[in-house]
């Protein structure tokens, strides 16, 4: 009898593993580099530019580098891997790309504002930020819950934690997809009613409008992937290939950062011309425009 619960308790365990796969080392470092590169070069841009709506994609990025150290740590201990370095990695990459999509649904709202498009809009300014940001912190606390329950360690607690990490995936993909509809919608009521602002070629806004379409696909079918991941469970084809983590995760994520890093959202920060009333900083004083073109409001 006691045998028998030793095998039941046996059979249990292998319902759920840190990894299906020895984590490859290379892997890791490439990424580690990579996303250490873009995000200390964000950070440069950031300060130079006084570009601040910004801060929580820094932040993504260094979630990114964190991770991938993680994953580093983790394939040194193959195949006795220990907690804490897959805690580290699984909730780092779960949570980053949420910060990256907190500044880019930001962009969207100076974009009208440069533009002064706000009635082409379905959400007002001063909703805007706050829907989908609301979104993202909801869809970051269950995700960040979710990895929290699973540090526990428990056979429970990891199956738990997968469950609340899949609704908070689904918060993001319902919240990504609608802003993506919301500046779909904006820019073909833009492209029916021009105004006058739209057709100042010395006002880069369709470069960065098609930047947040671009870089907006990346995190959603990276989403996505988690998403199918995740439901899939623990013993899922997709977490029993790690290529596929490298393919529609790491690489979407670093190529939506160095587009940033490329066509940055400082060229379009100074056209913003609100007053007192410019509700998407929360700074009174409104943003002021120099000479030298560089933004100095939040």
């Amino acid at each position: 009898m006691q045998d028998n619960m030793a095998s039941i308790r046996s059979d249990e365990a292998v319902d759920f593993a840190f990894y299906r796969y020895d984590p490859s080392m290379g892997g890791a470092v490439l990424f580690t580099i990579l996303f250490m590169g873009t995000t200390f070069y964000h950070i440069f841009q950031m300060f130079k530019t006084r570009t601040w709506f910004f801060i929580p994609f820094v932040i993504g990025g260094l979630f990114e580098v964190v991770g991938y150290i993680g994953r580093a740590l983790s394939s040194k201990q193959s195949p006795d891997w220990t907690l804490g370095p897959y805690i580290v990695q699984t909730l780092c990459l779960l949570l980053a790309p949420a910060l990256l999509a907190a500044s880019i649904y930001m962009l969207l709202g100076r974009i009208i504002l440069v533009l002064q498009a706000e009635s082409h809009s379905i959400l007002k300014k001063k909703w805007l930020t706050k829907i989908f940001v609301t979104g993202d912190v909801m869809s970051f606390l269950l995700q960040g819950a979710g990895g929290g329950i699973q540090s526990g360690g428990s056979l429970d607690g990891m199956k738990t934690g997968e469950r609340i990490i899949v609704v908070g995936l689904f918060v993001q993909i319902i919240f990504f997809g609608f802003f993506i509809i919301v500046a779909g919608l904006f820019d073909w009521k833009l492209h029916k009613y021009p105004i006058p602002r739209s057709f100042d070629r010395g006002i880069p806004w369709r470069k960065h409008l098609n930047i947040l379409y671009a870089t907006s696909s990346l995190i959603l079918v990276r989403s996505l992937f988690r998403l199918a991941e995740y439901i899939q469970g623990n013993k899922g084809y997709l977490l029993r290939h790690e290529v596929y983590l490298y393919v529609f995760d790491s690489l979407l994520i670093v190529i939506a950062m160095v587009i940033f890093n490329v066509a940055h959202p400082s060229e379009i920060t100074p056209f913003l011309t609100a007053g007192p009333d410019y509700e998407l900083t929360g700074n009174p004083n409104g943003p002021t425009v120099k000479s030298d073109r560089v933004y100095r409001g939040m």
